[in-house]
């Protein structure tokens, strides 16, 4: 698990949190330190999204559709949502309202210990974001499909 806003030599402590970032049929955990501001978690869950998945993320399965993760040369824009009823998956995804990424902390955005948070890549600030994530599914559910 890599853990953003510590460097490799610090230990995780009781005020670092786990957060499992979604985007297609992938779930990525991280440990954030709550002071980190959004442009660091950002940055690192990109570095670590281009190391792991270099043809890029599988954001749907039927029909096959694939995400790249842009690079830092691009100054990739990103949004963040969670579960609109925390309960049920299907309830959609709510933005996090994050606005100044350099300034705004982790624990100012919203996120917490075992936070879903759902992400995806913008093209300009000025557009809804979609959050595609896929949830496993039973297997009455895949022979009904």
């Amino acid at each position: 698990m890599r853990r953003a806003g510590l460097d490799h030599t610090e230990t995780i402590d009781e005020t670092t949190f786990s957060v499992r970032f979604k985007h297609g049929i992938h779930t990525l955990y991280l440990f954030v330190d709550p002071s980190t501001s959004m442009a660091a978690v950002s940055q690192e869950l990109r570095e670590m999204l281009r190391e792991r998945y270099p043809g890029g993320l599988t954001s749907s399965l039927d029909p096959p559709k694939t995400t790249m993760v842009p690079d830092e040369a691009s100054k990739p824009k990103m949004a963040y949502g969670v579960l609109s009823s925390p309960s049920n998956p299907d309830s959609g995804w709510k933005q996090l309202k994050i606005g100044d990424e350099g300034t705004t902390t982790a624990m100012k955005a919203g996120l917490k210990t075992n936070s879903i948070v759902a992400f995806t890549f913008l093209e300009n600030e000025d557009e809804d974001p979609v959050f595609e994530v896929e949830w496993p599914r039973d297997d009455d559910e895949m022979e009904d499909a």
